[in-house]
């Protein structure tokens, strides 16, 4: 129901052309590289109900979670097969541009926005392609020079235009079409449409039997390969080798691999097999000679961003050099350093093959990239109308204990100074003592307010609430720091005995709770902050999930319209007094 009162909402606001972006604060609707806003980007999806419906019909791994082995390349691997037989159906038009496949366990979204940004700015029309969404699902797919989501009603008439053939491919395929297929296939069709001058296109899962994998080797420009870690591990096989191995399978015959890195030596050497048994040259983003840094952080447009340089120097099958200097990025972060510096490697790979980019071109797109739910920081406005007065709130998806780690030195490196209040939901298959772990031992926090979001839609993977509580005092008993915890529904008791305590008298003593509501949670965590910091600095972090994530930003859309709705109201009757009065004086 809150779903579909926003969308009239919406639509309301869609009619009252003086009613400007600016005036509700959604300094978050912005997209990889475009700085456009929009009021509400949910606006036009009442135009897709019969496609989301049909979606909705299909195997949703995203919501079920993904079978064991599921990722790699064996028998018991995804039917790769399936979705080739499914573009064949719709004429091959992955055939139809070039692309730039982009593999990893972290930073694939963020390399793959840099990129498209890059491109954009020297002027190309880019079609991106990645997954999951914070908004809408039509974040996935983003057309053209501005790198805003594809229109609905183009999506829905794609879809009315194609839904016959992928009738005919869920029946041949016995029903075992996915979700992610048919969207994927939908995005390749689109930019074969919109004749798309090149396509960046993020891998789901793995890279050897995802979807996306039906990218030939004569349509593949370069293959991107972030970084290797443990996440989806049961699914890709068990081990880091076996991960290794699944994402490697997207390096084509005599195609490019730029590696992010840092790897393990022996997944590297995993890789650098691979590529060379394809005769694929290999080109490091980590490689020594590479000299990136942040220099510092400063405010721009009322936001943190680092300045940054970057510097590549890497001699090998192919040579690349580039020195940019003072780059203002407001991806935070050393990981999100390596990943501009990965996007960087992937843009001058391209310039070798013939493509033009300027070095004008790269900064540029790298200084315009912004994701939803990166490090991204509410406004004043924002935070307001989630009914938090002086703390700042920082969203950020993090959900491994290795992206946790990344968040935790961001933070620090950021404000060093500042306390944090953490409102965390989780996905139910994830390393919950791990990412608990790493937030407890940077010393910093006042607060954790455990709660739930579904996942991909619904609550099959959602860990609940009471679990992660157990598994924060797991985590807090391995690492010797006491935890204050109880539910929440009796915390005035809670907060009686220790708000009113300074951090520096109940040293390593973090208030843990469950509470049901994200939104009361987050006002509990403003009100740890305020009482125990005083005068201090503070941040709430909303971290676990993007899916916690998509909650806030929707929350601040619906609120912040509650708002303005009686106050348009207002001045259109006052305006339509003023008319009457008009009349009579005539």
């Amino acid at each position: 129901m809150k779903y579909l009162k926003f969308l009239s909402q919406c639509q309301i606001l869609n009619r009252r052309n003086s009613l400007q972006a600016s005036e509700v604060g959604f300094g978050f609707v912005k997209y990889g590289g475009s700085s456009r806003k929009s009021l509400c980007t949910r606006s036009e999806d009442t135009v897709l109900k019969d496609f989301m419906e049909y979606l909705d019909a299909l195997k949703n791994y995203e919501k079920s979670g993904v079978p064991k082995s599921a990722g790699t390349d064996s028998d018991e691997g995804f039917d790769l097969g399936r979705m080739r037989r499914l573009m064949e159906l719709l004429g091959n038009p992955q055939s139809n541009f070039k692309a730039v496949h982009i593999a990893g366990s972290k930073g694939k979204g963020s390399t793959a926005a840099f990129l498209s940004s890059i491109l954009r700015a020297e002027g190309y029309s880019v079609g991106c392609y990645t997954s999951p969404h914070i908004q809408t699902i039509r974040e996935r797919i983003s057309l053209g020079r501005f790198g805003e989501p594809v229109a609905a009603k183009a999506l829905n008439s794609l879809f009315n235009r194609t839904k016959k053939i992928i009738d005919q491919a869920v029946e041949l395929e016995n029903g075992c079409i996915s979700h992610f297929e048919v969207l994927t296939a939908m995005a390749f069709t689109l930019f074969a449409q919109e004749n798309v001058d090149i396509a960046v296109i993020e891998a789901g899962l793995g890279g050897a039997r995802d979807a996306t994998n039906v990218i030939s080797s004569s349509g593949l420009a370069l293959s991107v390969i972030t970084t290797i870690g443990e996440e989806h591990m049961a699914a890709l096989g068990g081990s880091l080798e076996s991960i290794a191995v699944a994402k490697s399978g997207i390096i084509k015959h005599g195609c490019p691999v730029v590696l992010g890195g840092p790897f393990l030596p022996h997944i590297e050497c995993i890789l650098r097999n691979k590529a060379s048994s394809m005769h694929s040259p290999v080109i490091s983003a980590y490689d020594t000679g590479n000299q990136s840094k942040i220099k510092g952080i400063s405010i721009h447009n009322g936001r943190p961003c680092q300045s940054c340089d970057i510097v590549i120097q890497v001699e090998s099958e192919i040579n690349l050099f580039i020195e940019l200097f003072d780059v203002q990025l407001y991806m935070l972060g050393s990981h999100q350093l390596q990943n501009a510096a990965t996007a960087t490697c992937a843009a001058l790979c391209l310039r070798n093959l013939g493509w033009k980019i300027s070095d004008r071109s790269i900064k540029d797109g790298l200084q315009h990239t912004h994701l939803l739910g990166r490090s991204q920081f509410l406004t004043s406005k924002e935070a307001e109308a989630l009914g938090v007065s002086k703390p700042m709130i920082m969203l950020d998806g993090a959900h491994t204990k290795e992206s946790a780690k990344a968040l935790v030195e961001t933070i620090q490196m950021t404000f060093p100074r500042a306390r944090l209040a953490l409102v965390v939901a989780m996905a139910s298959d994830k390393d919950h003592v791990g990412f608990a772990r790493e937030f407890l031992s940077g010393g910093q926090l006042e607060g954790v307010l455990l709660t739930e979001a579904d996942i991909a839609g619904g609550k099959s993977r959602t860990a609940a609430a009471s679990f992660l509580r157990d598994c924060w005092i797991k985590a807090s008993e391995e690492l010797g720091i006491t935890l204050v915890h109880d539910k929440m529904s009796d915390y005035q008791e809670l907060f009686n005995d220790q708000l009113d305590c300074s951090a520096s008298t109940i040293q390593n003593r973090t208030i843990l709770a469950v509470e049901a509501s994200f939104l009361s949670s987050m006002k509990i965590a403003d009100q740890i902050l305020r009482k125990r910091t005083g005068n201090g600095f503070g941040i709430i972090v909303v971290t676990g999930s993007l899916h916690i994530v998509s909650l806030v930003v929707l929350a601040v859309v619906l609120l912040s319209l509650h708002k303005i709705l009686p106050n348009i109201a207002s001045k259109e009757r006052e305006r339509e007094r003023e008319m009457e009065r008009c009349v009579d004086d005539l």
